[in-house]
């Protein structure tokens, strides 16, 4: 799993086995009770419950929520939308919109290739 590149500014995950929520909500630039929530809203998030219901997150479980924060707060998703996104899942509309964006962008690097050999 890549971390989005958006997220540049937030400190580097550090080489441990498990995190504490307060750890991870340093680390994403998130609160607490955000990450709480999202544990609700998006069910690929789990992280391990151990005595007295002590949250423990792994390197992947911080790497996606660096992937949802960057949906929700950078790329303006909502939590449906975001969830769907992260469960694979597009629209036609969306598809429809990438591939229309890739032939723009194939087209202008053309021009400039175009323009590079005159």
């Amino acid at each position: 799993m890549l971390e989005p590149s958006n997220n540049d500014e937030l400190p580097v995950i550090p080489g441990k086995r498990y995190f504490t929520i307060g750890e991870v909500s340093d680390l994403c630039a998130v609160k607490p009770h955000v990450l709480r929530y999202w544990e609700q809203e998006f069910p690929n998030l789990k992280p391990v419950k151990r005595r007295g219901n002590r949250r423990y997150y792994q390197r992947e479980d911080v790497i996606l929520i660096r992937q949802i924060r960057s949906l929700l707060y950078d790329q303006g998703y909502t939590i449906g939308g975001a969830r769907q996104r992260m469960s694979g899942e597009e629209t036609e509309v969306e598809a429809g919109d990438y591939k229309q964006m890739l032939r723009q962008m194939i087209n202008e690097l053309e021009d400039v290739l175009l323009v590079l050999k005159a």
